[in-house]
């Protein structure tokens, strides 16, 4: 197969990067960095084994990078990597990430809450400063660069087979033509195509392309913006009346990493009289004042950054609530209960 036509200077930077020049490699690979991670993101759930995938991709091209003969892309090559390194990470390990309401029944809130499972792994939220990438960007996919990380998109796609769920990415969100997916995946193009049918029908089953992953202008219009307010207060004030009266009447509140979850007004707002605004022992501490909110952005919805007052009466990272928002109401509450969160999205360990 004859290369494809690449600019003097890429070739220049390839030649050097060949003879051991690590910074010309790093200026070849950077640009590509961060698409990866989103692309990875969404094979396998994680946030932090994406960047693990990317770290690994990038060693191995460094190593194999004399093995790259312009016959596609190096873009599409560093997919390649990227792609087979999160299916073999995905075939040594569980190959799905769910959130608990695709997981499990509801929870009865005047039950306790259950302890997080090692049988089950959860999703995890992807911050959108990673996003807007434009060379990811391609307005020919079936799915737009922000619905494809929104977690109603994800929970489908993990329902796939990793294979399949690989092609449908580089298919129907990167745009990949068929022969190169099926290059990508060493596979045949029958297998690809194949694959992608299924990838589809299945989808089609569990995602029907609910307006979930919308452009971050459209999250600050004034009606959001005035719920996003009252939910802070309300979180920080410990009302539990003002953030009941912010859900749609099947709202759910989820909290992996446990698997408890809860739908409904009234159960969403026993569990949280009981639990975060409550003195149950779970969160120590004296409600209000216990919780401080930032504002961040996640999966491209809106989302909060959270820290619990300590004693010392400082505010130390407790996680990260993610919202669903529709038609003026909350639909859904994800409070991601990791302290790790919001270093991962730019934000302080702790406040003052």
């Amino acid at each position: 197969m004859p290369k494809l036509n690449q600019n003097p200077l890429e070739e220049n930077l390839l030649n050097a990067a060949r003879n051991g020049d690590s910074q010309v490699f790093g200026a070849l690979t950077d640009p590509h960095r961060r698409e990866l991670q989103v692309h990875c993101y969404r094979i396998l759930g994680s946030f932090h084994e994406a960047e693990d995938m990317v770290q690994e991709t990038m060693l191995k091209a460094w190593k194999r990078l004399d093995t790259y003969e312009g016959q596609a892309s190096f873009r599409a090559w560093l997919y390649k990597i990227a792609t087979n390194t999160s299916l073999d990470f995905l075939d040594s390990k569980r190959s799905r990430r769910l959130l608990p309401p695709q997981s499990v029944p509801a929870s009865n809130p005047h039950e306790q809450i259950a302890p997080p499972s090692p049988e089950l792994t959860w999703l995890e939220p992807f911050p959108d400063e990673w996003l807007g990438d434009e060379s990811a960007v391609n307005p020919e996919a079936r799915f737009t660069e922000s619905e494809s990380v929104s977690l109603a998109f994800l929970a489908a796609l993990q329902a796939l087979p990793p294979r399949q769920r690989a092609v449908l990415i580089l298919r129907d969100v990167l745009d990949f033509p068929a022969k190169e997916t099926s290059e990508i995946l060493e596979i045949t193009l029958s297998s690809a195509n194949s694959a992608l049918h299924r990838a589809r029908v299945t989808l089609s089953t569990r995602y029907h392309g609910e307006d979930i992953g919308r452009s971050l202008d459209s999250q600050t219009d004034e009606k959001t913006q005035w719920l996003l307010d009252h939910f802070m207060e309300a979180w920080e004030s410990a009302d539990v009346e003002g953030l009941v009266a912010l859900l749609k009447e099947d709202a759910t509140f989820a909290m992996p990493p446990s698997p408890s979850w809860y739908q409904g007004k009234a159960e969403i707002g026993i569990f949280s009289a009981a639990t975060i605004f409550g003195d149950d022992g779970m969160f120590p501490g004296k409600a209000p004042g216990r919780w401080r909110l930032t504002r961040t952005n996640a999966n491209a919805s809106p989302a909060f950054a959270v820290y619990q007052r300590t004693e010392t009466n400082q505010y130390q990272a407790f996680g990260l609530v993610g919202l669903v928002i529709r038609a003026g109401e909350l639909e859904q509450i994800i409070s991601f209960i990791d302290p790790s969160l919001p270093a991962r999205f730019g934000l302080p360990d702790r406040l003052g």
